[in-house]
């Protein structure tokens, strides 16, 4: 960039964000981005509080981002179909802006994160798709940590090279997400006296 004028909250989300997927989210520093704009690492405490705040930024936007390509992906679809548009746009978004998404996988404050419906319609986009196999909690949550843990796993494989079998890598996703879908619509029902001992806060 190399532009010293104009620093403002969103000009360092987003540069953080473009450098994130360039060489990780662990490497965005406070003078990394300095030396992007051109100024001293002072300057930025004038617009962020430090650099857990600029990563939090970076997180929200990134789920913004990835909310829109699912939301995207789904509208007018139910069943297996939505079920595969959801983890075809997770994984698309996943693979082509590496750095944004692993800041979406970061423990973040929950204070910090309040005031923003990013991870709320997250979650709702989540359900959307569950809704389909007409099932309650805490059966719902627990398929829903199954989709994440699916996703999240084979995308990271993926990304670090991991799968070394000659079978193409796309094919095996489909197979994944088409066993996800018959595991959904045959999914073991929780029994009803457990779900009523569950504490409410699990």
């Amino acid at each position: 960039m190399g532009v010293h004028a104009g620093l403002t909250v969103d000009r360092i989300t987003r540069a953080a964000a473009a450098l994130a997927d360039e060489v990780g989210i662990e490497k965005v520093t406070i003078s990394a981005l300095a030396r992007e704009f051109g100024v001293k690492d002072a300057s930025f405490y004038s617009h962020v509080r430090n650099l857990q705040e600029i990563r939090t930024r970076v997180a929200i936007l990134a789920s913004g981002e990835m909310n829109e390509c699912i939301a995207t992906a789904i509208a007018g679809r139910s069943g297996g179909e939505a079920l595969a548009a959801f983890a075809d746009a997770y994984r698309d978004y996943a693979l082509r802006h590496p750095g944004r998404y692993a800041a979406t996988q970061l423990r973040l404050d929950p204070s910090k994160i309040a005031n923003t419906s990013a991870f709320e319609r997250s979650v709702e986009l989540t359900y959307a798709v569950m809704r389909h196999y007409d099932l309650d909690e805490p059966d719902l949550t627990d398929a829903a940590r199954l989709l994440r843990a699916t996703f999240h796993g084979y995308i990271s494989i993926e990304a670090s090279g991991g799968f070394n079998h000659p079978r193409e890598v796309d094919r095996s996703w489909r197979q994944a997400i088409s066993a996800l879908h018959m595991l959904l619509e045959q999914w073991p029902r929780t029994e009803k006296t457990e779900a009523a001992d569950k504490p409410k806060d699990m």
